[in-house]
């Protein structure tokens, strides 16, 4: 029987909550369990592994991110968009490091295709509607922006831009105009 007041919902909001205190790498079965100050296998109730368990927090992390990137991309275009975008996975990535790097967590293609990623892909795609790419090549600058996203957010949160200027800002900010430089120049191959 199920203890009562454990849920899968309440263990997928407390790992998200752990995922970000502690960092994704500390979000274990063991951990939520003397968080909620239960034997391990209370636990198995609600989550069959802790790959589950990720992957719920994973899903979790998705949406709340593709919602965060659908109402900073509301009602802009082009650069504008762009820039408000970029700022939405570098502000998330600041107030939800655990969040962030679950997000990347891989799910099956069934989970995928349910979850936050597919809104977050279309809300990238809108913001590149103002630059006049190919649908081909909205992949590539998709990806493009995905990895400069990610990247820049990663290399900020671990330190590496702490020892040297100017502020990663300065950077950030560079970079979104080269992406913008990119887009209006982009050549059909």
């Amino acid at each position: 029987m199920p203890r009562a007041g454990l849920s899968w919902e309440k263990l997928i909001q407390a790992g998200a909550a752990l995922a970000d205190s502690e960092g994704f790498a500390a979000l274990t079965l063991a951990a939520l369990a003397r968080q909620f100050d239960v034997k391990l296998a209370s636990l198995y109730a609600h989550v069959r592994n802790s790959d589950d368990l990720k992957a719920g927090v994973a899903l979790l992390a998705l949406d709340l991110l593709a919602k965060w990137a659908e109402s900073a991309v509301a009602g802009r275009a082009g650069k504008e968009a762009v820039v408000a975008l970029a700022e939405a996975h570098r502000r998330f990535a600041g107030e939800h490091p655990g969040l962030f790097e679950a997000a990347r967590f891989p799910l099956s293609a069934e989970q995928a295709a349910g979850s936050g990623g597919p809104r977050l892909a279309r809300t990238m795609l809108a913001a590149l509607r103002g630059y006049e790419l190919s649908e081909a090549d909205q992949v590539h600058a998709v990806r493009l922006l995905g990895s400069f996203f990610l990247g820049f957010s990663l290399l900020e949160r671990s330190g590496s831009f702490a020892h040297s200027q100017p502020e990663p800002g300065q950077s950030w900010r560079r970079g979104l105009d080269a992406l913008d430089v990119t887009f209006k120049n982009w050549k059909t191959t």
